[in-house]
């Protein structure tokens, strides 16, 4: 009795060429543009980073220039020093991807790094349009 038989691999076979076509062809369409970093103080919006600048960049903002940020050449955000006594934000390390976020709670600091897409479409809809 065989494990595998001829029909398996074929089938086997066909699975992995759809897929490597679909991500070459996905890879091939969709723009690989580098994603940005938006820094807030409390709820403001007070700064906005574009980590594909490929600048090696120290700086802070006005609100708190005892935060001080560091964006690398390789595309990546991350609090550098702070004056808060517990440094869990400077132990978060570097953020590059879009969804990850670090905060200096005690400054009221937050970096959100986010992708390309149109920030004016919500990202859920709860609930039905229809009367009742």
């Amino acid at each position: 009795m065989k494990f595998i038989k001829k029909t398996d691999l074929i089938i086997i076979a066909i699975i992995l060429l759809v897929s490597a076509v679909s991500w070459f062809t996905y890879k091939y369409f969709t723009k690989d543009e580098a994603p940005k970093a938006e820094i807030y103080y409390y709820t403001e919006l007070v700064k906005t980073i574009d980590l594909g600048s490929g600048n090696d960049v120290h700086f802070s903002i006005d609100n708190e220039p005892d935060v001080i940020f560091h964006v690398t050449a390789d595309g990546t955000i991350r609090f550098e020093q702070s004056d808060c006594p517990d440094k869990i934000c400077i132990n978060t390390g570097e953020l590059s991807r879009p969804g990850q976020f670090a905060a200096c709670l005690p400054n009221g600091i937050v970096i959100k790094i986010i992708g390309n897409k149109n920030d004016d479409e919500p990202d859920i809809i709860i609930g039905s349009s229809g009367g009742q």
